[in-house]
């Protein structure tokens, strides 16, 4: 087995945010808001990896950002997006949503379906400040099929595992591993939902579905990291 620099985060040990008495519930793997750690503020062009749950007719009003690439995968229910790039979609498990702020972007995300909403949202710092915000989604991302985020020198790969399938993890200087759905085993480690992984120079690996069906997000990363 290749010798990797691995750590892992259980999904206890998340930061707690949000508002539940708003509906709104959060789990924050990096420092974040109002919560700092600064042993735990990025990992490579990582900033913030979080799962949120909105309830029914939840959401968080328009608010700004600028210079992030923010990346949002729904694994169940429905999410209402709007923004000042003139953008107003519906985005839906499968559906990879990507936003990049730019000098300056305001967007508002609501749960307007009847069902809870769940989704992880994961922000990086780009390659480059400035310029004009951007927003696209690609509906129903494949199976295997890479999201190639070029403003921060990142890849996405969503990994859709059949029990006991097993998948190669990309080699890059950074790989991060969240489990959103079932139970992973990667280099020996089990990850259950909403476990992640970080891992320097990564090479060799292999994630693997554990008792059943499993959904693991892989983030591969080659840019170093931008700071102020």
């Amino acid at each position: 087995m290749t010798h990797v620099q691995r750590s892992v985060q259980r999904a206890g040990e998340r930061f707690r945010g949000g508002d539940p008495e708003a509906g709104i519930e959060t789990w924050h793997a990096f420092s974040f808001s109002g919560f700092y750690d600064p042993d735990n503020v990025r990992f490579g062009p990582l900033e913030a990896c979080n799962e949120e749950r909105l309830a029914p007719g939840a959401g968080f009003a328009e608010h700004p950002h600028r210079d992030v690439e923010i990346v949002t995968w729904v694994v169940e229910g429905e999410l209402t997006h709007e923004d000042s790039t003139g953008a107003t979609v519906v985005v839906r498990p499968g559906d990879v949503q990507r936003l990049s702020a730019g000098t300056r972007v305001r967007h508002s995300e609501r749960n307007e379906g009847a069902v809870p909403l769940r989704f992880v949202q994961m922000w990086l710092t780009p390659s480059e400040y400035g310029g004009e915000p951007s927003y696209e989604v690609v509906r129903g991302l494949p199976d295997d099929t890479p999201y190639v985020l070029t403003g921060a020198e990142a890849v996405l790969h969503v990994r859709r595992l059949r029990a006991a399938g097993r998948s190669a993890v990309p080699d890059a200087p950074w790989v991060y591993v969240h489990v959103t759905r079932g139970a992973a085993r990667l280099d020996g480690e089990l990850l259950e939902e909403g476990d992640a992984a970080r891992i320097l120079d990564a090479a060799g690996l292999a994630v693997e579905a554990v008792g059943s069906d499993a959904e693991v997000l892989i983030w591969e990363m080659h840019a170093e990291p931008r700071f102020g």
